[in-house]
Protein backbone atom coordinates (compact mmCIF):
# COMPACT_ATOMS: atom_id res chain seq x y z
CA UNK A 1 0.00 0.00 0.00
CA UNK A 2 1.02 3.21 -1.30
CA UNK A 3 1.95 6.24 1.09
CA UNK A 4 -0.77 9.64 0.19
CA UNK A 5 -0.70 12.88 1.27
CA UNK A 6 -3.03 15.36 0.37
CA UNK A 7 -4.00 19.37 0.60
CA UNK A 8 -5.91 22.12 -0.92
CA UNK A 9 -5.20 23.40 -3.84
CA UNK A 10 -4.48 26.98 -2.32
CA UNK A 11 -4.05 28.08 1.17
CA UNK A 12 -4.62 32.09 1.60
CA UNK A 13 -4.18 33.35 5.46
CA UNK A 14 -3.90 37.06 6.15
CA UNK A 15 -5.50 39.84 7.45
CA UNK A 16 -8.57 41.35 5.44
CA UNK A 17 -8.07 38.66 2.82
CA UNK A 18 -12.07 38.39 3.11
CA UNK A 19 -11.97 41.42 0.29
CA UNK A 20 -10.26 39.74 -1.99
CA UNK A 21 -12.79 36.83 -2.26
CA UNK A 22 -14.73 38.13 -5.29
CA UNK A 23 -11.54 38.06 -6.98
CA UNK A 24 -10.49 34.54 -6.25
CA UNK A 25 -14.05 33.10 -6.89
CA UNK A 26 -14.27 35.17 -10.66
CA UNK A 27 -11.22 32.07 -11.13
CA UNK A 28 -13.43 29.25 -10.27
CA UNK A 29 -16.99 30.68 -11.65
CA UNK A 30 -19.25 33.34 -12.07
CA UNK A 31 -22.44 32.31 -10.46
CA UNK A 32 -21.66 31.24 -7.06
CA UNK A 33 -23.47 29.99 -4.09
CA UNK A 34 -22.28 31.37 -0.71
CA UNK A 35 -23.56 29.11 2.27
CA UNK A 36 -23.16 31.28 5.29
CA UNK A 37 -25.21 31.28 8.26
CA UNK A 38 -27.79 34.77 9.47
CA UNK A 39 -25.54 35.93 12.13
CA UNK A 40 -22.46 35.14 9.79
CA UNK A 41 -24.12 37.52 6.82
CA UNK A 42 -24.79 40.13 9.07
CA UNK A 43 -21.45 40.31 10.12
CA UNK A 44 -19.68 39.53 6.72
CA UNK A 45 -22.13 40.08 3.72
CA UNK A 46 -21.37 43.54 2.83
CA UNK A 47 -17.63 42.80 3.23
CA UNK A 48 -18.36 39.96 0.35
CA UNK A 49 -20.87 41.67 -1.68
CA UNK A 50 -18.48 44.41 -1.83
CA UNK A 51 -15.49 41.78 -3.02
CA UNK A 52 -18.19 40.75 -5.58
CA UNK A 53 -18.82 44.03 -6.94
CA UNK A 54 -15.40 44.14 -8.49
CA UNK A 55 -15.14 40.84 -9.53
CA UNK A 56 -17.03 39.48 -12.74
CA UNK A 57 -18.90 36.75 -11.10
CA UNK A 58 -22.25 36.99 -9.77
CA UNK A 59 -22.84 35.86 -5.68
CA UNK A 60 -26.05 34.57 -4.07
CA UNK A 61 -26.28 34.19 -0.48
CA UNK A 62 -27.91 31.31 1.28
CA UNK A 63 -28.33 30.71 4.86
CA UNK A 64 -27.08 27.31 6.13
CA UNK A 65 -29.86 25.38 8.30
CA UNK A 66 -27.78 24.72 11.23
CA UNK A 67 -26.78 21.20 10.95
CA UNK A 68 -24.62 18.99 8.50
CA UNK A 69 -26.88 16.29 7.64
CA UNK A 70 -28.41 15.08 4.79
CA UNK A 71 -31.22 16.87 4.77
CA UNK A 72 -29.73 20.03 4.54
CA UNK A 73 -27.20 18.43 1.86
CA UNK A 74 -29.80 17.42 -0.70
CA UNK A 75 -31.64 20.54 0.17
CA UNK A 76 -28.54 22.33 -1.26
CA UNK A 77 -27.93 20.10 -4.22
CA UNK A 78 -31.27 21.01 -5.49
CA UNK A 79 -30.26 24.92 -4.97
CA UNK A 80 -27.28 24.58 -7.39
CA UNK A 81 -29.02 22.73 -9.59
CA UNK A 82 -31.91 24.76 -9.87
CA UNK A 83 -30.08 28.41 -10.03
CA UNK A 84 -27.38 27.01 -12.18
CA UNK A 85 -24.49 27.61 -9.91
CA UNK A 86 -21.02 27.03 -10.93
CA UNK A 87 -19.47 27.45 -7.20
CA UNK A 88 -20.02 27.24 -3.84
CA UNK A 89 -18.21 29.01 -1.37
CA UNK A 90 -18.80 27.99 2.48
CA UNK A 91 -18.01 31.08 5.27
CA UNK A 92 -18.57 30.26 8.45
CA UNK A 93 -17.45 27.77 10.85
CA UNK A 94 -16.93 23.66 10.43
CA UNK A 95 -20.31 22.06 10.01
CA UNK A 96 -20.74 24.99 6.92
CA UNK A 97 -17.36 23.87 5.27
CA UNK A 98 -18.39 20.08 5.12
CA UNK A 99 -21.81 21.27 4.04
CA UNK A 100 -20.57 23.07 1.15
CA UNK A 101 -18.05 20.51 0.43
CA UNK A 102 -20.21 17.69 0.30
CA UNK A 103 -22.72 19.83 -2.28
CA UNK A 104 -19.99 20.57 -4.20
CA UNK A 105 -19.02 17.01 -4.77
CA UNK A 106 -22.75 16.51 -5.30
CA UNK A 107 -23.07 19.17 -7.44
CA UNK A 108 -19.56 18.42 -9.68
CA UNK A 109 -18.05 22.08 -9.17
CA UNK A 110 -15.54 23.88 -7.00
CA UNK A 111 -15.23 24.85 -3.50
CA UNK A 112 -14.13 27.83 -1.60
CA UNK A 113 -13.89 27.36 2.31
CA UNK A 114 -13.35 30.79 3.81
CA UNK A 115 -13.64 30.03 7.71
CA UNK A 116 -14.33 33.11 10.20
CA UNK A 117 -13.20 31.10 13.45
CA UNK A 118 -10.33 29.10 13.82
CA UNK A 119 -12.60 26.30 16.14
CA UNK A 120 -11.75 22.71 13.68
CA UNK A 121 -9.41 21.33 11.50
CA UNK A 122 -12.04 20.86 8.98
CA UNK A 123 -11.63 23.81 6.43
CA UNK A 124 -8.62 21.62 4.40
CA UNK A 125 -10.13 18.16 4.35
CA UNK A 126 -11.51 16.04 1.82
CA UNK A 127 -14.15 15.08 4.00
CA UNK A 128 -16.97 16.00 5.65
CA UNK A 129 -18.58 14.54 9.04
CA UNK A 130 -22.36 13.69 8.18
CA UNK A 131 -24.61 13.91 11.42
CA UNK A 132 -28.63 13.44 12.04
CA UNK A 133 -30.65 16.14 11.26
CA UNK A 134 -30.65 16.00 15.48
CA UNK A 135 -26.87 16.34 15.68
CA UNK A 136 -25.57 12.50 16.36
CA UNK A 137 -22.66 11.44 14.18
CA UNK A 138 -23.85 9.09 11.45
CA UNK A 139 -20.72 8.72 8.84
CA UNK A 140 -17.32 10.25 7.50
CA UNK A 141 -18.09 10.93 3.78
CA UNK A 142 -14.45 10.56 1.73
CA UNK A 143 -14.49 13.41 -1.07
CA UNK A 144 -12.22 12.82 -3.95
CA UNK A 145 -10.26 16.09 -3.93
CA UNK A 146 -9.77 18.95 -1.04
CA UNK A 147 -11.01 22.30 -1.28
CA UNK A 148 -9.99 24.96 -4.29
CA UNK A 149 -9.49 27.15 -1.88
CA UNK A 150 -9.06 27.84 1.62
CA UNK A 151 -8.90 31.98 2.61
CA UNK A 152 -8.41 32.92 5.78
CA UNK A 153 -8.85 36.33 7.38
CA UNK A 154 -6.96 36.54 10.39
CA UNK A 155 -8.66 39.88 11.34
CA UNK A 156 -12.10 38.39 11.20
CA UNK A 157 -10.88 35.43 13.41
CA UNK A 158 -9.19 37.40 15.77
CA UNK A 159 -12.64 39.27 16.75
CA UNK A 160 -14.22 35.93 17.04
CA UNK A 161 -15.48 34.51 20.66
CA UNK A 162 -11.81 33.45 22.42
CA UNK A 163 -13.55 30.26 23.33
CA UNK A 164 -13.88 28.92 19.35
CA UNK A 165 -9.97 29.58 18.97
CA UNK A 166 -9.28 27.45 22.07
CA UNK A 167 -12.04 24.97 20.95
CA UNK A 168 -9.56 25.06 17.55
CA UNK A 169 -6.41 24.32 19.56
CA UNK A 170 -8.20 21.09 21.08
CA UNK A 171 -8.92 19.36 17.85
CA UNK A 172 -5.51 20.50 16.75
CA UNK A 173 -3.62 18.96 20.06
CA UNK A 174 -5.19 15.76 18.64
CA UNK A 175 -3.71 15.85 15.50
CA UNK A 176 -0.31 14.12 16.57
CA UNK A 177 -1.43 11.76 19.22
CA UNK A 178 -3.65 10.18 16.09
CA UNK A 179 -1.28 10.61 13.65
CA UNK A 180 1.78 8.88 15.92
CA UNK A 181 -0.90 5.87 16.83
CA UNK A 182 -1.50 5.42 12.92
CA UNK A 183 2.06 5.56 11.95
CA UNK A 184 2.55 2.51 14.65
CA UNK A 185 -0.15 0.31 13.65
CA UNK A 186 0.55 1.20 10.21
CA UNK A 187 -3.12 1.72 9.74
CA UNK A 188 -4.36 3.62 6.45
CA UNK A 189 -4.91 7.33 6.46
CA UNK A 190 -7.90 9.74 5.56
CA UNK A 191 -5.79 10.46 2.39
CA UNK A 192 -6.58 6.31 1.47
CA UNK A 193 -2.84 5.23 1.98
CA UNK A 194 0.02 5.14 4.77
CA UNK A 195 0.97 7.75 6.27
CA UNK A 196 4.08 9.78 5.26
CA UNK A 197 7.01 11.19 6.85
CA UNK A 198 6.06 14.50 5.77
CA UNK A 199 2.22 14.28 7.30
CA UNK A 200 3.86 13.08 10.43
CA UNK A 201 6.41 15.65 10.38
CA UNK A 202 3.31 17.99 10.07
CA UNK A 203 1.33 16.58 12.71
CA UNK A 204 4.69 17.09 15.39
CA UNK A 205 5.01 20.79 14.28
CA UNK A 206 1.51 21.38 15.07
CA UNK A 207 1.72 20.34 18.24
CA UNK A 208 5.28 21.95 18.65
CA UNK A 209 3.72 25.26 17.40
CA UNK A 210 0.14 24.81 20.29
CA UNK A 211 2.66 24.00 23.33
CA UNK A 212 4.89 27.32 22.48
CA UNK A 213 2.01 29.64 21.05
CA UNK A 214 -0.88 28.35 22.98
CA UNK A 215 -1.12 30.19 25.60
CA UNK A 216 0.06 33.45 24.22
CA UNK A 217 -2.45 33.58 21.23
CA UNK A 218 -5.23 33.13 23.93
CA UNK A 219 -3.97 36.24 26.01
CA UNK A 220 -3.66 37.92 22.60
CA UNK A 221 -7.38 37.33 21.29
CA UNK A 222 -8.58 38.12 24.51
CA UNK A 223 -7.07 41.55 24.80
CA UNK A 224 -8.40 42.10 20.99
CA UNK A 225 -4.91 41.61 19.55
CA UNK A 226 -3.57 39.95 16.35
CA UNK A 227 0.05 38.80 17.08
CA UNK A 228 2.16 36.45 15.38
CA UNK A 229 1.76 33.62 18.33
CA UNK A 230 -2.28 34.27 17.24
CA UNK A 231 -1.44 33.96 13.20
CA UNK A 232 0.80 30.90 14.53
CA UNK A 233 -2.36 29.40 15.93
CA UNK A 234 -5.10 30.01 13.34
CA UNK A 235 -2.49 28.28 11.06
CA UNK A 236 -1.75 25.20 13.58
CA UNK A 237 -5.45 25.13 13.90
CA UNK A 238 -6.37 25.20 10.43
CA UNK A 239 -3.85 24.62 7.99
CA UNK A 240 -1.18 22.57 9.84
CA UNK A 241 -4.33 20.04 11.80
CA UNK A 242 -5.86 20.05 8.64
CA UNK A 243 -3.12 18.13 6.70
CA UNK A 244 -1.86 16.90 9.82
CA UNK A 245 -5.41 14.57 10.39
CA UNK A 246 -6.09 13.90 6.86
CA UNK A 247 -2.57 12.68 5.49
CA UNK A 248 -1.40 11.38 8.79
CA UNK A 249 -4.75 9.47 9.81
CA UNK A 250 -7.37 9.59 12.51
CA UNK A 251 -7.29 6.63 15.88
CA UNK A 252 -9.19 7.38 19.27
CA UNK A 253 -9.69 11.24 19.81
CA UNK A 254 -11.75 11.79 17.19
CA UNK A 255 -13.60 8.00 18.06
CA UNK A 256 -14.12 9.13 21.42
CA UNK A 257 -15.75 12.79 20.30
CA UNK A 258 -18.01 10.81 17.79
CA UNK A 259 -19.04 8.75 20.64
CA UNK A 260 -19.98 11.38 22.87
CA UNK A 261 -22.42 13.00 20.58
CA UNK A 262 -25.14 10.03 21.57
CA UNK A 263 -25.13 12.41 24.77
CA UNK A 264 -27.47 14.95 24.82
CA UNK A 265 -26.11 17.24 27.22
CA UNK A 266 -23.39 17.24 25.43
CA UNK A 267 -24.55 18.91 22.39
CA UNK A 268 -23.66 22.34 23.39
CA UNK A 269 -20.11 21.66 23.03
CA UNK A 270 -17.55 22.92 20.43
CA UNK A 271 -16.20 20.15 18.63
CA UNK A 272 -12.70 20.51 19.66
CA UNK A 273 -13.86 20.62 23.48
CA UNK A 274 -15.46 16.92 22.81
CA UNK A 275 -11.81 16.03 20.94
CA UNK A 276 -9.94 17.54 23.73
CA UNK A 277 -11.28 14.92 26.31
CA UNK A 278 -10.70 11.95 23.40
CA UNK A 279 -7.16 12.78 23.61
CA UNK A 280 -6.98 12.35 26.94
CA UNK A 281 -9.08 9.17 26.72
CA UNK A 282 -6.96 8.05 24.29
CA UNK A 283 -3.52 8.55 25.99
CA UNK A 284 -5.09 6.68 28.83
CA UNK A 285 -5.40 3.54 26.32
CA UNK A 286 -2.09 4.03 25.44
CA UNK A 287 -0.57 4.15 29.16
CA UNK A 288 1.34 7.11 28.56
CA UNK A 289 3.83 7.83 31.26
CA UNK A 290 2.69 9.85 34.40
CA UNK A 291 5.01 12.71 33.36
CA UNK A 292 4.04 13.70 29.98
CA UNK A 293 -0.04 13.16 31.09
CA UNK A 294 1.02 16.08 33.40
CA UNK A 295 2.64 18.00 30.60
CA UNK A 296 -0.23 17.68 28.33
CA UNK A 297 -2.75 17.96 30.94
CA UNK A 298 -0.94 21.39 32.33
CA UNK A 299 -1.27 22.64 29.02
CA UNK A 300 -4.77 21.64 28.14
CA UNK A 301 -6.03 23.61 31.39
CA UNK A 302 -3.71 26.91 30.55
CA UNK A 303 -5.76 27.15 27.82
CA UNK A 304 -8.86 26.40 29.02
CA UNK A 305 -9.92 22.99 27.52
CA UNK A 306 -12.50 20.95 29.44
CA UNK A 307 -10.71 17.65 31.00
CA UNK A 308 -13.12 16.05 33.24
CA UNK A 309 -17.11 14.81 32.44
CA UNK A 310 -18.57 17.18 33.84
CA UNK A 311 -17.14 20.05 32.31
CA UNK A 312 -18.59 18.93 28.90
CA UNK A 313 -21.82 18.61 31.08
CA UNK A 314 -21.93 15.24 32.11
CA UNK A 315 -22.88 15.03 35.85
CA UNK A 316 -23.77 11.17 35.71
CA UNK A 317 -21.12 9.11 35.30
CA UNK A 318 -22.06 5.70 36.37
CA UNK A 319 -20.87 2.78 33.54
CA UNK A 320 -24.41 2.64 32.87
CA UNK A 321 -24.13 5.90 31.15
CA UNK A 322 -21.61 5.87 29.47
CA UNK A 323 -21.01 2.62 28.02
CA UNK A 324 -23.22 3.59 25.22
CA UNK A 325 -20.54 6.24 24.51
CA UNK A 326 -17.89 3.80 24.43
CA UNK A 327 -20.31 1.37 22.19
CA UNK A 328 -20.59 3.91 19.80
CA UNK A 329 -16.95 4.93 19.82
CA UNK A 330 -15.94 1.22 19.16
CA UNK A 331 -18.03 1.37 15.73
CA UNK A 332 -17.21 -1.05 13.33
CA UNK A 333 -16.70 2.09 10.53
CA UNK A 334 -14.82 4.05 12.94
CA UNK A 335 -11.46 5.15 13.90
CA UNK A 336 -10.81 4.13 17.54
CA UNK A 337 -9.54 0.42 15.49
CA UNK A 338 -6.72 2.19 13.85
CA UNK A 339 -5.50 2.38 17.84
CA UNK A 340 -1.78 -0.07 18.12
CA UNK A 341 -3.36 -2.35 20.46
CA UNK A 342 -7.19 -4.36 20.87
CA UNK A 343 -9.89 -2.22 21.84
CA UNK A 344 -13.38 -3.11 22.95
CA UNK A 345 -16.23 -1.14 24.89
CA UNK A 346 -15.33 -2.01 27.95
CA UNK A 347 -11.61 -0.77 27.65
CA UNK A 348 -12.63 2.30 26.15
CA UNK A 349 -15.07 2.74 29.26
CA UNK A 350 -12.48 2.22 31.53
CA UNK A 351 -10.37 4.89 29.97
CA UNK A 352 -12.69 7.53 29.73
CA UNK A 353 -13.52 7.03 33.84
CA UNK A 354 -9.85 7.18 34.15
CA UNK A 355 -9.37 10.14 32.13
CA UNK A 356 -11.70 12.25 33.84
CA UNK A 357 -10.12 10.92 37.22
CA UNK A 358 -6.86 12.53 36.42
CA UNK A 359 -8.56 15.59 35.01
CA UNK A 360 -9.91 15.95 38.07
CA UNK A 361 -7.18 15.75 39.80
CA UNK A 362 -5.36 17.98 37.83
CA UNK A 363 -7.76 20.65 38.56
CA UNK A 364 -7.57 20.41 41.93
CA UNK A 365 -3.70 21.06 41.79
Amino acid sequence: MATVFISPSRYVQGPGEMNNIGAYAEKLGKKVLCLISNGGYKRQGSQIETSFDASSADVVFDYFNGECCRTEINRLVSVMKDGGYDLIIGVGGGKIFDTAKAVAYYSSTPVIVSPTIASTDAPCSALSVIYTDDGVFEEYLFLPSNPNLVLVDTEIIRKSPVRLTVSGMGDAMATYFEARACYNSDALTCAGGKISTAALGIAKLCYDTLIAEGVKAKLAIEAGACTKSVEKIIEANTLLSGIGFESGGLAGAHAIHNGLTVLEECHHMQHGEKVNFGTLTQLVLENTSEEDLADILDWMISVGLPVTLAELGITDTSREHLMPVAVAACAENDTLHNMPMEIDPEIVLNAMLAADAYGRAALEE
